[in-house]
């Protein structure tokens, strides 16, 4: 955006008359800084940056609100800059009744490298008693805030001068009064920079901004239901709905880069028929080799094209959290791909899918103990064909009122008897038998969560949204499975592997073997095929922990659903349950579209029946305690 010589009353008057048609406003200023409003809001956060000292980080701060003016402190651009502001005052305080202004600067100080920060706010202000709930406010968001596990220290004072260290006040009294307007200051201890501001450590940055503009969008809430005609049910609602267009670009280039390859198919062996043959003519006592595909990437160069992203371009800080999240686990998806077959392998699956937790460990126990194994003929079996036959038809169906939603299935020689989706395409093993009782909840396992949340996040202004945001895995493969009972189709053997799943993960990350795995499996009643499946996918690339989310994710999708969560919201797109605050957040700001489609399955009564004694409250063995009684 071209940077004007200077503000004068003519780009004052387009700029205010482009707000009082309601016209989102972004314009540069003179020397330095911006003017940015989504909307028509009755506040403004207002950052000056000192001519007179160094102050680096602190501008930072301000960029993630919907109406935001970074300027220069100059005392050249102190008229200027006070007239626009009054001019924008005045223009909302006659739609609304009222107007604030929070302006936040730096106090002095510090994080020396290698201590901890210690986080301090000031709220600032004259002691106009009907300003009271807002300070309370601030003051109550900042209290809650942490950074380094440290609650920071939050105060308030009263003064009759509201400035920056060095600066004339903003507005005068007078002027406030003629715009109806009330101003906040908020003093920020620079913790994102040593003491002497020779160094800006980015991620307290990013930390601090975040905490900023939590606390001033709760304030200006509280000011807004206190003090206006607006009556905005969350805090959320007011924050920034427009995104500049670095948001898209870092979006769509780390999406480029997560649609180049696929860990999933990567990792799965192409040749488990052979392996399972060798194994069993060594009567199962000599560890299977594994082959894998060839991997279509150089992760060395992708890592490359991924750390040359910057999501600190991106002002809102919410967003930018989301952003940086994922260029870590994308990170870490290349690190697996380059230690396939190595001792290597391991850890990263660790930091990537975690390891089993004590009480999941317990659970998937209690599973196997109480659950005996069922070696009654499971048949009739469908083929792979037709299989994808019954998936198409279902594809087809969701086409009716989603046009463009999935991708026909494809049988695979190289996966040979297992399911997988990828990039909302649903491969089909060439082996696969499927039992007639389990193609209905395998089909919504596969199509009713998987493709749908695919074509939901399609649709999203954000591409992450649908290859996967970071940690997505869990619940998508809890909801999976939750459709299954919900249909009706979670049946005791189905239970009883993702339990083994779960104890086989454990046992590998103890040093198991593939043999001993396999061993263990076959103790717990397993059948040959059954268990040499199970340790192949728990083996495979050197140890892979994810088969531990099926069941980790279906545990955590009951507490969540007891706990009051709304069905459908789980539905938007790829998402982690550590993201339905940020959700709900981007869904209040109107930044995301709610599910455009939900699972078919959600129709049918006896389904509706089974959800509601979710919301109620069920625990795992609940689920086939009730499946197998129907």
């Amino acid at each position: 955006m071209r940077r004007p010589v200077e503000l004068d009353a003519r780009q004052i008057e387009r700029i205010v008359s482009r707000l009082a048609a309601g016209a989102a406003v972004r314009h540069s200023l003179p020397v330095w800084g911006r003017l940015h409003i989504d909307r028509q809001l009755p506040f403004l956060v207002v950052y000056r940056k000192p001519y007179d000292r160094h102050d680096p980080g602190t501008d930072r701060l301000v960029v993630g609100g919907a109406s935001v003016l970074q300027a220069s402190g100059s005392t050249s651009q102190q008229e200027s800059v006070a007239e626009l502001v009054e001019r924008i005052a005045t223009l909302m305080s006659e739609v609304f009744g009222a107007f604030l202004i929070i302006e936040v600067w730096a106090s002095e100080g510090g994080t020396e490298p290698g201590d901890p920060p210690h986080p301090a706010y000031r709220v600032v202000h004259t002691g106009d008693d009907s300003l009271t709930p807002t300070v309370t406010e601030i003051r109550t968001a900042l209290g809650e805030s942490r950074i380094g596990r440290r609650a920071p220290l939050v105060n308030d004072e009263q003064r009759r001068r509201i400035a920056p260290p060095g600066m004339r006040p903003l507005l005068d009294a007078a002027a406030l009064r003629r715009a109806g307007a009330s101003l906040l200051g908020l003093e920020v201890k620079p913790v994102y920079r040593s003491p002497d501001a020779g160094e800006v450590y980015p991620a307290l940055v990013r930390q601090v901004s975040r905490r900023v503009t939590i606390a001033t969008d709760r304030g200006f809430y509280r000011f807004t239901r206190t003090r206006t005609t607006a009556r905005p049910a969350h805090h959320h609602q007011l924050g920034r709905r427009a995104v500049v267009r670095a948001v898209f670009d870092v979006d769509s280039r780390l999406a480029a880069i997560g649609e180049r390859f696929d860990v999933l198919l990567q990792v799965t062996p192409v040749d488990t028929e052979r392996a399972f043959t060798a194994f069993r003519r060594s009567r199962f006592e000599r560890e299977p080799v594994f082959h894998y595909r060839p991997l279509p990437v150089d992760p060395g160069r992708l890592k490359h094209q991924l750390w040359a992203i910057r999501p600190e371009r991106v002002e809102d800080p919410t967003l930018m959290h989301l952003f940086r999240r994922k260029q870590i686990e994308l990170d870490r998806q290349l690190s697996l791909l380059s230690d396939i077959g190595s001792p290597e392998f391991l850890p990263g699956a660790l930091q990537l899918y975690g390891s089993v937790e004590p009480e999941l460990l317990a659970v998937a126990e209690q599973l196997l103990e109480h659950l005996p194994p069922d070696h009654r003929k499971r048949g009739p079996f469908v083929t792979a064909e037709e299989f994808c036959a019954l998936a198409s038809a279902e594809i087809l169906s969701y086409r009716r009122v989603a046009p463009g939603f999935g991708i026909f299935p494809e049988v695979r020689d190289d996966i040979y008897a297992g399911l997988l989706v990828s990039r909302g395409a649903l491969y089909v093993g060439a082996g696969a038998k499927v039992p007639a009782a389990r193609v209905d909840a395998l089909i919504q396992h596969e199509v009713g969560t998987h493709m749908v949340t695919h074509h939901n996040g399609s649709i999203q202004p954000f591409k992450l949204f649908s290859i996967g945001m970071p940690g997505y895995e869990g619940l998508q493969e809890g909801l999976a499975v939750l459709g299954e009972y919900l249909c009706g189709g979670l049946d005791v053997d189905r239970m009883r592997v993702l339990a083994a799943r779960v104890v086989a993960v454990h046992a590998m990350e103890q040093g198991a073997g593939f043999v001993e795995t396999f061993r263990s499996l076959r103790e717990y009643g397993f059948a040959q095929r059954t268990a040499f499946t199970i340790a192949t996918r728990v083996h495979r690339g050197g140890g892979l922990t994810k088969d531990a989310m099926y069941l980790r994710g279906l545990t955590g999708i009951l507490e969540h659903m007891a706990n009051g969560c709304e069905f459908d919201r789980l539905f938007l797109g790829k998402v982690s349950t550590t993201h339905l605050p940020v959700i709900d957040e981007l869904l209040m700001r109107k930044v995301l579209a709610p599910a455009a489609v939900l699972p078919r399955y959600l129709e049918r009564a006896d389904v509706q029946g089974r959800l509601e004694g979710v919301h109620r409250g069920l625990a795992v063995t609940d689920l086939v305690e009730r499946q197998s009684s129907r």
